[in-house]
Formats: C-alpha cells, sequence, structure tokens
C-alpha cells in the first residue's frame, strides 16, 4: 500500500525540479553570475553576460540561450545599440523591466567610449573632431544632430544634442545653436550629424544648412569651424574637402538683385 502524500509535496517536488532545470541547476563553477565574480567579466561570453542582465529566461529556455536568441536576431552587440526601440517589440522573454537593465547597460558601454573630463578635451584638429563625433554618433539608429563649443583655445565648452529624429525630419533650428554659442562665451562650434543610412556624403539641405549656420554666426564674431557627418564605417568632413571654404564664400557674396 502506497504511503499518502503530504499535502503539497508534488506541488514542492515540480517546482524543485523546474528550478533545477534552470542556471540554478548548473554546477555552480558554470553558472555566468558566479564565474564573473571568481574570473572577471572577461571570462564570459556576450551571450552570458547578457545572460546576468537578463537575470531568468523564459519556459523551456534559459537566460543565457535567451542571450544567445538576442544576438541572433540583432547580429552582434553593437547591432543591439545601434537597434531602434521598436526593433524590441514581441520579444517572447523580454518585457520593460528587462528591456530597460539591457538598454541601460548598453548606454553606458557607449558612454564610456566617451571623454570623461570635458574641462580637458581639447579640439584642434579635423582629425580630433570626427574621433570625438564617431564616438558619440556611430551605431545610432536615428538622426542625431550635435555641436560642440570650443573656447579660443579650442577647449571643449559644452556639447548639446540639438536636434533628433529620422532623416527627414530632423531640422536643427540655427537660432538655438547661435543661443547655446553666446550663452556658453564660446568663440567658435563644430556641427555633426550621423547618417543611419551609411552614406557618408551631404546631401543638399546639409549644405544650406551649414552656409546659413556660417551666416548667422559670423557677424557675430563666431567660427564654424567643422561640419561633419558620421556613418557605421566613415565620415565625410566638410572642412577637410573644401566645402566648408565655399560655403563660407557664398554667405559673403552680394545676393542677386530682383528683376
Amino acid at each position: 500500500m502506497m504511503p499518502n502524500k503530504v499535502e503539497g509535496e508534488s506541488d514542492l517536488g515540480t517546482k524543485q525540479k523546474r528550478k533545477r532545470s534552470g542556471i540554478a541547476g548548473w554546477p555552480e563553477d558554470e553558472r555566468p553570475r558566479e564565474r564573473l565574480l571568481s574570473r572577471g567579466p572577461h571570462a564570459l561570453t556576450d551571450a552570458e553576460l547578457l545572460a546576468i542582465l537578463l537575470r531568468m529566461g523564459v519556459k523551456g529556455k534559459s537566460a543565457v540561450e535567451l542571450g544567445r536568441e538576442l544576438l541572433k536576431r540583432f547580429g552582434s552587440v553593437q547591432g543591439m545599440m545601434s537597434a531602434p526601440l521598436s526593433a524590441w517589440d514581441g520579444i517572447k522573454g523580454i518585457g520593460n523591466a528587462k528591456l530597460a537593465q539591457v538598454l541601460a547597460a548598453l548606454e553606458l558601454g557607449r558612454r564610456a567610449a566617451l571623454p570623461t573630463i570635458r574641462e580637458k578635451t581639447i579640439i584642434k584638429s579635423t582629425t580630433q573632431a570626427a574621433e570625438y563625433f564617431t564616438a558619440r554618433l556611430r551605431g545610432l539608429a536615428d538622426e542625431h544632430f550635435r555641436v560642440i563649443y570650443l573656447n579660443r583655445r579650442g577647449r571643449l565648452l559644452d556639447d548639446a544634442l540639438i536636434a533628433k529624429g529620422t532623416v527627414d525630419t530632423v531640422h536643427p533650428p540655427i537660432r538655438s545653436i547661435v543661443a547655446r554659442a553666446l550663452q556658453t562665451n564660446a568663440s567658435a562650434l563644430i556641427v555633426a550629424h550621423n547618417h543611419p543610412s551609411g552614406a557618408a556624403q551631404p546631401s543638399d539641405t546639409d549644405k544650406l544648412l551649414t552656409r546659413d549656420l556660417i551666416a548667422a554666426c559670423h557677424p557675430l564674431g563666431i567660427k564654424v569651424l567643422e561640419h561633419v557627418i558620421v556613418t557605421e564605417n566613415e565620415h565625410y568632413s566638410f572642412a577637410d574637402t573644401g566645402l566648408l571654404d565655399r560655403l563660407g564664400l557664398e554667405t559673403l557674396a552680394p545676393l542677386p538683385v530682383k528683376r
């Protein structure tokens, strides 16, 4: 005769089996969190690092397997960084809390590549400007338009995101750019934006904006030193190509006489 089961015993056993079937059931030296603490984060794969952020998987799939699935979906960690928010919609096992944790970690990684002490950042060449903005703008899914403000010695006074959106909707307000230059007492400025499409060549709109900005800054004694366009693999320099000088000359030319 079989002994009577204690009430709740079956449910408890089922829960324990489920718990053991996940990462918690792995040998301790194979669990991502324990391995990170004992060997350091460099010992873990991208999927294992994601698993620590995700904390839990979904039914039938561990957090590590969910991490591998995300990497496959986006192609790489860089692909996750550049993906728009809409690309995360409908992924099973990724709710708002998990998504917030992952996106926060990715943004921290992006910011870690930026200069940490603004007062010590000096930009005196187009190469330095391109390197600075490449770290700022590469990999973004939307178009961002940024302006950095410099003093006479090239020291960074301010870095401002002026506008962002889709390629067709970003219209940086020149008045706001100039007003900020006056507020920071800047002697010069450098503008930059990214082209998520991957084409580094400036559009007619990019050229007109740059020309109008030069025209607005010149009477105030503020120099527009550069306009950089950043893509995933390259950048375009208005100054290095001579386009900046040509646009500057256009602002000095007399307006055509209307007949």
